[in-house]
């Protein structure tokens, strides 16, 4: 076999958006080094800066001054009644806008949070309406629930709130690191039917840990509240669990931003169906993030993977359909369903619903593109199913990207296959991984 294909995995775009926020809102000046350049984060970068933190490029770390007093809005101090909103342009970054909602309601004064046409098609309502509970006020410019809005802020006054993962997580992720602001201690509980994506709330939890931010986590147990080191939490049970975060604030911190697991996910598949093992650099084999699942995921298919101390190595071998339940790891779903177009039987991935709110309705567009390979693929109202066939083996083969960073990196991995993929926008990568195809050279070369 091929010697090994080395890709050094990019810094995780989850944990240097929660990295760079901690800094902001710390009491000093933190060194964060490794971070990732990207659009998304580019964008949390700027509304921090907006709010009152100051971020100072040195080498290639980032020197970040907190806010005094948390984030500042227009009219903070009530004496300028003619000041302007402070503007928060979220582009087409999720994560930017529901983390920074909270945190800038967390703060004082006015501020209108926009984005792009896309940005004001996702859902907002859950976690504003959780913020009016802690005595933020909304102003809709459009559809109630909906951005653009303008929002004004007094900081969290209420010492409850509830909050639903059903949608998202980081409804949850927001309110949490906002609340070290407070005057009070304040109890987040996690209400609803289900709750998805656990594993990112995890890496809140991580950071607010590591930059001195007090919080507890119990569990509903008998009929009492138990209080539970939070790394031994696996997953929610919604209506079961709460949050009590303390009025302590951030403290500086130096830190390293560790690799991402979910844009390591191509070469790893990439390692799995394509013609020469792949060695993953960079990663920590023992992450929060959840993301890593696909590791257990390609093994449970058939591929051949090993940790060692030189890194994680995946190898070509035959595939075959599972059954599986992504609800931790959402944004490798797409990765997973191209993969599953190289088995030899058919995979259904379940509990994927939120997926149809992320950039694009991923689950019908990993449907749809797929199938223009010649495979059958279903899609369920929690599900997405693919029913491989033998791919085509060269011509080339024009795919939708619908502008979503983790369609371009996913639809790739069909040139290992012997055809030419042909991206309607593959300038849509810089959403999250710059270097993406530059990397991705590496795997078609080898």
């Amino acid at each position: 076999m091929n010697d090994p294909i080395v890709i050094n995995a990019p810094a995780s775009k989850s944990l240097s958006h929660r990295t760079l926020i901690a800094g902001a809102l710390a009491s000093g000046t933190s060194v964060i080094s490794g971070a990732l350049d990207s659009d998304d984060i580019r964008r949390t970068r700027a509304c921090l800066e907006a709010c009152g933190a100051r971020i100072e490029e040195q080498g290639d770390a980032l020197a970040v001054t907190g806010m005094e007093n948390g984030p500042r809005g227009g009219n903070a101090d009530g004496k300028h009644k003619d000041e302007a909103p402070v503007e928060l342009y979220m582009h087409e970054s999720g994560t930017t806008c529901r983390l920074i909602t909270a945190v800038a309601a967390a703060g004082n004064g006015t501020f209108r949070l926009h984005g792009a046409e896309r940005m004001h098609e996702r859902p907002m309502a859950e976690l504003f309406g959780a913020l009016e509970t802690l005595g933020t006020r909304f102003h809709y410019e459009g559809r109630k629930g909906f951005l653009p809005v303008m929002m004004s802020a007094r900081g969290f006054k209420g010492k409850r709130v509830e909050i639903t993962l059903e949608e998202s997580s980081q409804y949850l992720s927001g309110l949490l690191l906002g609340a070290p602001l407070a005057d009070r201690p304040v109890t987040i509980s996690v209400t609803g039917k289900k709750a998805v994506s656990w594993p990112y709330v995890g890496l809140t939890l991580k950071i607010m840990e590591d930059f001195k931010a007090g919080f507890a986590v119990e569990i509903l147990k008998d009929g009492k509240w138990e209080r539970v080191p939070w790394k031994t939490v696996k997953s929610v049970t919604p209506n079961a669990m709460r949050f009590v975060v303390e009025p302590t604030g951030y403290q500086p911190s130096d830190y390293r931003v560790e690799g991402d697991w979910s844009n390591a996910s191509y070469f790893a598949a990439a390692g799995a169906v394509g013609h020469s093992p792949v060695l993953l650099k960079g990663l920590a084999a023992d992450s929060q993030q959840g993301d890593k699942a696909v590791l257990d995921i390609l093994a449970q298919m058939g591929a051949e993977v090993n940790v060692g101390f030189d890194g994680i190595s995946v190898r070509p071998s035959k595939l075959h359909g599972i059954d599986v339940d992504m609800g931790r790891c959402p944004d490798i779903v797409p990765t997973i369903a191209v993969a599953a177009a190289f088995a030899d039987s058919p995979t259904t991935i379940r509990n994927v619903a939120h997926l149809r709110i992320k950039e694009s309705d991923r689950l019908q567009a990993s449907a749809d593109e797929i199938a223009k390979t010649g495979c059958r693929t279903e899609v369920g109202e929690d599900s997405l199913t693919i029913i491989p066939a033998p791919l085509p083996r060269d011509g080339e083969i024009g795919f939708s990207t619908y502008g979503d960073h983790r369609m371009a990196m996913s639809m790739s991995l069909f040139a290992l296959a012997g055809l030419t993929p042909k991206l309607d926008n593959p300038g849509c990568v810089n959403k999250s991984f710059p270097e993406f195809f530059d990397k991705w050279n590496k795997i078609l070369e080898g």
